[in-house]
């Protein structure tokens, strides 16, 4: 399952994943859970030194078809846009909705109270068109995309996962911050909130995007504004 981690990740990586306790350990090799296996540790194929954000979420999603490993990425998402809006698979998946609103309200593109029409009429040749071209730009801006519980299954609560992950992420975690003091982590929900015990200067909390009131946060609008991630490439600021 380690095939996928960028080898910048090798020492950080043994480290945390030897906080594991023994018997998760046999759990993740012997049980079934999402993401695939495969795909467990997806977020750290960006390598290490690159990292200058590390954005964490709470849970995998529910769905095969959507949990690829990587947080918020949504991988039975294809195209953001529809002539109505916002596409019907991005409308479904209300995480990522509301992060796309809250990105469109950061570039100054639509106000409250943020409805299909509005985004219809918007001009959209000159924003990216697909999930995959938001997560390429989130990537190549330096995003560790992870979330705090990194499995799902629905034999086990999210409690559950979260504690047994919570040894591994800690250590991940701690040990970025020790190497790169600058690091900026984004901790988005209740279960990413319990790393609040990192450094205040490098976390920004908020509530998590299916919670309406993301759209608007202040402090996520002011941190999201200048990455001008809804812009395609070749293209001047928005």
């Amino acid at each position: 399952m380690n095939d996928i981690i960028d080898n910048s990740w090798q020492a950080s990586f043994s480290a945390a994943y030897n906080m594991l306790r023994t018997d998760f350990k046999q759990y993740l090799a012997n049980n079934n859970y999402l993401p695939e296996r495969n795909r467990l540790f997806a977020a750290l194929q960006i390598p290490r030194q690159r990292v200058k954000f590390i954005l964490v979420g709470e849970s995998p999603y529910p769905r095969a078809q959507s949990a690829n490993g990587m947080a918020f990425w949504d991988a039975d998402v294809g195209n953001l846009w529809a002539a109505s809006g916002l596409s019907t698979a991005v409308n479904r998946a209300t995480s990522l909705r509301n992060i796309i609103k809250m990105l469109l309200n950061a570039a100054g593109l639509i106000n409250k109270p943020y409805t299909q029409d509005a985004i219809a009429l918007l001009c959209k040749k000159n924003l990216i068109q697909t999930i995959d071209e938001l997560f390429a730009n989130m990537l190549a801006r330096g995003f560790l995309l992870i979330n705090a519980s990194m499995t799902w299954s629905s034999n086990q609560t999210k409690a559950w996962h979260a504690k047994h992950w919570q040894p591994f992420i800690n250590s991940l975690l701690l040990d970025i911050v020790a190497n790169n003091p600058e690091v900026k982590i984004i901790l988005l929900g209740k279960i990413a909130a319990h790393l609040n015990f990192l450094p205040s200067q490098n976390c920004l909390i908020a509530e998590h995007p299916y919670v309406l009131s993301f759209i608007e946060n202040p402090e996520i609008i002011n941190f999201f504004a200048p990455l001008n991630l809804l812009r395609a490439k070749n293209v001047k600021p928005i």
